[in-house]
Protein backbone atom coordinates (compact mmCIF):
# COMPACT_ATOMS: atom_id res chain seq x y z
CA UNK A 1 0.00 0.00 0.00
CA UNK A 2 1.38 3.84 -0.73
CA UNK A 3 2.10 5.86 1.86
CA UNK A 4 -0.03 9.44 1.71
CA UNK A 5 2.60 11.44 3.41
CA UNK A 6 5.16 11.36 0.30
CA UNK A 7 2.41 11.88 -2.29
CA UNK A 8 0.86 14.59 -0.05
CA UNK A 9 4.40 16.35 0.12
CA UNK A 10 5.31 16.27 -3.60
CA UNK A 11 1.72 17.08 -4.54
CA UNK A 12 2.39 20.50 -2.82
CA UNK A 13 5.89 21.14 -3.74
CA UNK A 14 6.35 19.87 -7.51
CA UNK A 15 2.39 19.87 -8.58
CA UNK A 16 1.31 23.19 -6.88
CA UNK A 17 4.11 25.36 -6.55
CA UNK A 18 6.93 24.51 -9.19
CA UNK A 19 4.55 22.97 -12.06
CA UNK A 20 1.75 25.04 -11.65
CA UNK A 21 2.93 27.93 -9.31
CA UNK A 22 -0.16 28.47 -7.66
CA UNK A 23 -1.33 31.32 -5.85
CA UNK A 24 -0.71 31.33 -2.10
CA UNK A 25 -4.08 31.57 -2.05
CA UNK A 26 -4.69 28.26 -3.56
CA UNK A 27 -2.25 26.70 -1.22
CA UNK A 28 -3.22 27.40 1.74
CA UNK A 29 -7.04 26.65 0.64
CA UNK A 30 -5.61 23.04 -0.23
CA UNK A 31 -3.47 23.01 2.94
CA UNK A 32 -6.26 24.00 5.30
CA UNK A 33 -8.41 20.94 3.48
CA UNK A 34 -5.98 18.35 4.13
CA UNK A 35 -4.76 19.52 7.74
CA UNK A 36 -8.71 18.94 8.58
CA UNK A 37 -8.59 15.84 6.83
CA UNK A 38 -5.56 13.98 7.74
CA UNK A 39 -6.50 14.50 11.86
CA UNK A 40 -9.79 12.88 11.28
CA UNK A 41 -8.72 10.37 9.43
CA UNK A 42 -5.94 9.48 12.07
CA UNK A 43 -8.56 9.51 14.88
CA UNK A 44 -10.77 7.14 12.88
CA UNK A 45 -8.58 4.94 12.08
CA UNK A 46 -6.12 5.04 15.11
CA UNK A 47 -3.29 5.60 13.25
CA UNK A 48 -0.60 8.37 12.99
CA UNK A 49 -0.72 11.12 10.29
CA UNK A 50 2.65 9.42 9.00
CA UNK A 51 1.50 6.17 8.32
CA UNK A 52 -1.84 6.99 6.54
CA UNK A 53 -1.87 5.19 3.27
CA UNK A 54 -3.91 6.05 0.32
CA UNK A 55 -6.31 3.17 0.52
CA UNK A 56 -7.31 3.87 3.59
CA UNK A 57 -8.82 7.50 2.95
CA UNK A 58 -11.85 5.39 0.88
CA UNK A 59 -14.76 7.01 -0.36
CA UNK A 60 -16.66 6.05 2.61
CA UNK A 61 -13.64 7.98 5.13
CA UNK A 62 -13.91 10.95 2.67
CA UNK A 63 -17.63 10.82 2.89
CA UNK A 64 -18.04 10.83 6.59
CA UNK A 65 -15.27 14.04 6.63
CA UNK A 66 -17.66 16.26 4.11
CA UNK A 67 -20.24 15.81 6.62
CA UNK A 68 -18.34 15.88 9.57
CA UNK A 69 -17.50 19.44 8.03
CA UNK A 70 -20.87 20.38 7.49
CA UNK A 71 -22.48 18.87 10.28
CA UNK A 72 -19.94 19.50 13.47
CA UNK A 73 -17.91 22.61 11.80
CA UNK A 74 -21.09 24.37 10.72
CA UNK A 75 -19.45 24.59 6.88
CA UNK A 76 -21.86 25.54 4.23
CA UNK A 77 -22.26 23.66 1.15
CA UNK A 78 -20.17 25.48 -1.01
CA UNK A 79 -17.25 25.39 1.65
CA UNK A 80 -17.76 21.81 1.80
CA UNK A 81 -17.54 21.24 -1.99
CA UNK A 82 -13.95 23.87 -1.75
CA UNK A 83 -12.90 20.77 0.77
CA UNK A 84 -14.15 17.99 -2.24
CA UNK A 85 -12.17 19.87 -4.54
CA UNK A 86 -9.05 19.89 -2.91
CA UNK A 87 -9.49 16.42 -2.25
CA UNK A 88 -9.92 15.46 -5.88
CA UNK A 89 -7.13 17.86 -6.78
CA UNK A 90 -4.49 15.43 -4.38
CA UNK A 91 -6.00 12.14 -5.86
CA UNK A 92 -5.81 13.22 -9.44
CA UNK A 93 -2.28 13.64 -9.00
CA UNK A 94 -1.83 10.25 -7.14
CA UNK A 95 -3.62 8.18 -9.88
CA UNK A 96 -0.48 9.61 -12.34
CA UNK A 97 2.23 7.35 -9.61
CA UNK A 98 0.13 5.24 -7.87
CA UNK A 99 -1.93 3.20 -10.60
CA UNK A 100 -2.20 0.39 -8.17
CA UNK A 101 -4.12 2.53 -6.00
CA UNK A 102 -7.15 3.41 -8.89
CA UNK A 103 -10.03 1.64 -7.78
CA UNK A 104 -10.00 3.40 -4.72
CA UNK A 105 -8.71 7.20 -6.58
CA UNK A 106 -11.48 6.34 -8.46
CA UNK A 107 -14.85 6.24 -6.07
CA UNK A 108 -13.49 9.30 -4.44
CA UNK A 109 -13.46 10.97 -7.89
CA UNK A 110 -16.94 9.71 -7.95
CA UNK A 111 -17.86 11.49 -5.13
CA UNK A 112 -20.44 14.74 -6.40
CA UNK A 113 -20.06 17.88 -5.24
CA UNK A 114 -23.20 19.07 -2.93
CA UNK A 115 -26.20 21.12 -4.89
CA UNK A 116 -26.95 24.34 -2.68
CA UNK A 117 -29.49 27.15 -3.20
CA UNK A 118 -27.49 29.84 -5.12
CA UNK A 119 -28.06 33.16 -3.11
CA UNK A 120 -28.62 36.52 -5.74
CA UNK A 121 -25.77 38.60 -5.10
CA UNK A 122 -25.84 41.52 -2.74
CA UNK A 123 -24.60 44.92 -3.72
CA UNK A 124 -24.84 48.65 -2.13
CA UNK A 125 -27.23 51.29 -3.79
CA UNK A 126 -26.19 54.85 -4.92
CA UNK A 127 -26.94 55.89 -1.57
CA UNK A 128 -25.49 53.49 0.01
CA UNK A 129 -22.39 53.96 -1.74
CA UNK A 130 -22.33 57.72 -0.90
CA UNK A 131 -22.95 57.28 2.89
CA UNK A 132 -20.33 54.97 3.26
CA UNK A 133 -17.57 56.49 1.55
CA UNK A 134 -18.28 59.53 3.43
CA UNK A 135 -17.80 57.58 7.11
CA UNK A 136 -13.81 57.64 6.92
CA UNK A 137 -12.30 60.65 8.49
CA UNK A 138 -10.38 62.72 6.06
CA UNK A 139 -8.91 64.45 8.50
CA UNK A 140 -6.77 61.36 9.97
CA UNK A 141 -4.42 59.47 7.68
CA UNK A 142 -6.33 56.26 8.48
CA UNK A 143 -9.12 57.68 7.49
CA UNK A 144 -7.89 59.24 3.51
CA UNK A 145 -6.39 55.69 3.34
CA UNK A 146 -9.37 53.86 3.99
CA UNK A 147 -11.52 56.29 2.06
CA UNK A 148 -8.63 55.76 -1.27
CA UNK A 149 -8.62 52.30 -1.34
CA UNK A 150 -12.87 51.56 -0.49
CA UNK A 151 -13.73 53.93 -3.45
CA UNK A 152 -11.01 52.43 -5.49
CA UNK A 153 -12.89 49.28 -5.17
CA UNK A 154 -16.14 50.63 -5.78
CA UNK A 155 -15.36 51.80 -8.97
CA UNK A 156 -12.51 49.31 -10.32
CA UNK A 157 -14.07 46.00 -8.69
CA UNK A 158 -11.03 45.06 -7.64
CA UNK A 159 -10.63 41.71 -5.97
CA UNK A 160 -9.43 42.16 -2.12
CA UNK A 161 -6.31 40.11 -2.44
CA UNK A 162 -5.46 42.39 -6.11
CA UNK A 163 -6.17 45.26 -3.84
CA UNK A 164 -3.88 44.15 -0.81
CA UNK A 165 -1.34 43.70 -3.57
CA UNK A 166 -1.35 46.81 -5.43
CA UNK A 167 1.75 48.75 -5.72
CA UNK A 168 2.84 52.58 -6.27
CA UNK A 169 3.92 51.95 -9.29
CA UNK A 170 0.98 50.04 -10.69
CA UNK A 171 -1.47 52.90 -10.14
CA UNK A 172 -1.49 55.42 -13.60
CA UNK A 173 -2.53 58.73 -13.18
CA UNK A 174 -1.39 60.44 -16.32
CA UNK A 175 -3.04 60.26 -19.91
CA UNK A 176 -5.65 57.07 -20.11
CA UNK A 177 -5.29 56.86 -16.22
CA UNK A 178 -5.83 53.38 -15.20
CA UNK A 179 -4.65 50.64 -12.40
CA UNK A 180 -2.63 47.61 -13.41
CA UNK A 181 -3.20 43.82 -11.05
CA UNK A 182 -2.33 40.89 -11.09
CA UNK A 183 -5.32 39.24 -10.96
CA UNK A 184 -6.77 35.11 -10.07
CA UNK A 185 -5.15 32.87 -12.44
CA UNK A 186 -1.92 35.37 -12.87
CA UNK A 187 -3.73 37.30 -15.44
CA UNK A 188 -2.19 40.46 -15.94
CA UNK A 189 -4.99 43.30 -16.10
CA UNK A 190 -5.78 46.85 -16.28
CA UNK A 191 -8.94 48.87 -15.09
CA UNK A 192 -9.65 52.52 -16.43
CA UNK A 193 -9.74 55.14 -13.63
CA UNK A 194 -12.44 57.54 -13.46
CA UNK A 195 -11.53 61.62 -12.91
CA UNK A 196 -13.11 61.75 -9.45
CA UNK A 197 -10.49 58.72 -8.35
CA UNK A 198 -7.65 60.20 -10.03
CA UNK A 199 -8.05 62.79 -8.00
CA UNK A 200 -8.07 60.98 -4.99
CA UNK A 201 -5.09 58.63 -5.57
CA UNK A 202 -3.06 61.55 -7.08
CA UNK A 203 -3.70 63.11 -2.89
CA UNK A 204 -3.17 59.83 -1.67
CA UNK A 205 0.24 59.30 -3.16
CA UNK A 206 1.10 62.34 -2.19
CA UNK A 207 0.90 61.77 0.84
CA UNK A 208 1.86 58.16 1.27
CA UNK A 209 5.78 58.98 0.89
CA UNK A 210 7.13 55.86 0.44
CA UNK A 211 8.64 53.44 -2.45
CA UNK A 212 6.90 53.02 -5.58
CA UNK A 213 6.95 49.44 -4.90
CA UNK A 214 5.40 49.75 -1.82
CA UNK A 215 2.19 49.02 -0.99
CA UNK A 216 -0.41 51.61 -1.93
CA UNK A 217 -2.37 51.11 1.24
CA UNK A 218 0.19 50.32 3.86
CA UNK A 219 0.12 50.09 7.54
CA UNK A 220 1.82 52.44 9.66
CA UNK A 221 4.48 50.40 9.64
CA UNK A 222 4.55 50.19 5.96
CA UNK A 223 3.52 46.46 5.43
CA UNK A 224 0.70 46.32 3.18
CA UNK A 225 -2.70 45.50 4.64
CA UNK A 226 -3.73 42.27 5.14
CA UNK A 227 -7.22 40.50 3.65
CA UNK A 228 -8.31 40.88 7.87
CA UNK A 229 -7.17 44.14 8.27
CA UNK A 230 -9.26 45.11 5.13
CA UNK A 231 -12.19 43.20 6.52
CA UNK A 232 -12.40 44.82 9.57
CA UNK A 233 -11.99 48.24 8.37
CA UNK A 234 -14.69 48.22 6.24
CA UNK A 235 -16.94 46.43 8.95
CA UNK A 236 -16.32 49.21 10.99
CA UNK A 237 -17.31 52.09 8.19
CA UNK A 238 -19.81 50.38 7.76
CA UNK A 239 -21.38 50.22 10.95
CA UNK A 240 -21.05 54.06 11.28
CA UNK A 241 -22.42 54.43 8.13
CA UNK A 242 -25.48 52.51 9.29
CA UNK A 243 -26.45 54.91 11.69
CA UNK A 244 -27.71 57.51 8.82
CA UNK A 245 -28.33 55.03 6.34
CA UNK A 246 -31.17 52.44 7.68
CA UNK A 247 -30.75 50.09 4.58
CA UNK A 248 -27.04 49.47 5.46
CA UNK A 249 -28.29 47.85 8.54
CA UNK A 250 -29.20 44.82 6.39
CA UNK A 251 -26.60 44.32 4.48
CA UNK A 252 -23.41 42.34 5.37
CA UNK A 253 -20.85 45.01 3.45
CA UNK A 254 -17.75 42.60 2.64
CA UNK A 255 -14.42 43.84 -0.13
CA UNK A 256 -16.30 41.27 -2.32
CA UNK A 257 -19.63 43.41 -2.10
CA UNK A 258 -17.86 46.55 -2.79
CA UNK A 259 -16.71 44.38 -6.28
CA UNK A 260 -20.71 43.83 -6.81
CA UNK A 261 -21.89 46.96 -6.28
CA UNK A 262 -18.62 48.03 -9.29
CA UNK A 263 -20.23 45.37 -11.56
CA UNK A 264 -24.02 46.51 -11.09
CA UNK A 265 -23.04 50.24 -11.57
CA UNK A 266 -22.07 49.16 -15.14
CA UNK A 267 -24.60 46.92 -15.62
CA UNK A 268 -27.09 49.88 -14.60
CA UNK A 269 -24.69 51.72 -16.85
CA UNK A 270 -25.77 49.88 -19.63
CA UNK A 271 -22.36 47.96 -20.19
CA UNK A 272 -22.41 44.76 -21.80
CA UNK A 273 -22.19 41.49 -20.30
CA UNK A 274 -18.91 41.03 -22.06
CA UNK A 275 -16.95 44.01 -21.42
CA UNK A 276 -17.98 43.59 -17.55
CA UNK A 277 -16.89 40.21 -17.58
CA UNK A 278 -13.30 41.57 -18.83
CA UNK A 279 -13.40 44.46 -16.71
CA UNK A 280 -13.81 41.98 -13.18
CA UNK A 281 -11.43 39.45 -14.48
CA UNK A 282 -13.76 36.47 -14.84
CA UNK A 283 -12.45 33.52 -16.28
CA UNK A 284 -15.65 32.64 -18.32
CA UNK A 285 -18.73 35.38 -19.53
CA UNK A 286 -21.26 32.76 -17.72
CA UNK A 287 -20.18 34.01 -14.36
CA UNK A 288 -21.10 37.48 -15.16
CA UNK A 289 -24.68 36.07 -15.56
CA UNK A 290 -25.40 36.64 -11.71
CA UNK A 291 -25.69 40.53 -12.00
CA UNK A 292 -28.18 40.08 -14.75
CA UNK A 293 -30.41 37.68 -12.05
CA UNK A 294 -30.05 40.35 -9.14
CA UNK A 295 -31.21 43.01 -11.21
CA UNK A 296 -34.39 44.02 -10.79
CA UNK A 297 -34.21 47.62 -12.54
CA UNK A 298 -33.64 45.87 -15.71
CA UNK A 299 -36.49 42.98 -15.13
CA UNK A 300 -39.08 46.04 -14.41
CA UNK A 301 -38.11 47.82 -18.02
CA UNK A 302 -38.10 44.24 -19.88
CA UNK A 303 -41.75 44.04 -18.35
CA UNK A 304 -42.66 47.75 -19.52
CA UNK A 305 -41.91 46.69 -22.94
CA UNK A 306 -44.38 43.78 -22.84
CA UNK A 307 -47.28 45.29 -20.14
CA UNK A 308 -50.54 46.12 -22.58
CA UNK A 309 -51.52 49.64 -23.73
CA UNK A 310 -54.13 50.49 -21.80
CA UNK A 311 -52.29 49.22 -18.71
CA UNK A 312 -49.90 51.84 -16.45
CA UNK A 313 -46.55 49.90 -16.32
CA UNK A 314 -45.03 49.99 -12.55
CA UNK A 315 -44.51 48.05 -9.40
CA UNK A 316 -47.22 47.04 -7.20
CA UNK A 317 -47.12 49.37 -4.28
CA UNK A 318 -49.91 48.53 -1.28
CA UNK A 319 -52.03 51.76 -0.48
CA UNK A 320 -51.87 51.52 3.38
CA UNK A 321 -49.21 49.90 5.73
CA UNK A 322 -50.96 47.55 7.03
CA UNK A 323 -51.52 45.60 3.74
CA UNK A 324 -47.93 46.47 3.18
CA UNK A 325 -46.89 44.11 6.34
CA UNK A 326 -48.92 41.65 5.15
CA UNK A 327 -48.16 41.56 1.53
CA UNK A 328 -44.22 41.18 2.92
CA UNK A 329 -44.82 37.87 5.11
Amino acid sequence: MSLLAPTLQAFFTERLVRQRQASSHTIAAYRDTWRLLIPFAGSRLHKAPSALTITELDAPLIAAFLDHAEQDRGNTARTRNARLAAIRALFRYAALGHPEEAAVIARVLAIPPKRFERRLVRYLTDVEVDTLLAVPDRTTWTGRRDHAWMALAIQTGLRASELIRLRGLDVHLEVAAHVSCLGKGRKQRITPLTKPIVAVLRSWLAERSQASDAALFPTHTGRPLSRDALERRLAIHARAAAVTCPSLREKRVTPHGLRHTAAMRLLHAGVDTTVIALWLGHEQVDTTQMYLQADLVLKEHALARTTPAQVQAGRYRPPDTLLAFLEAL
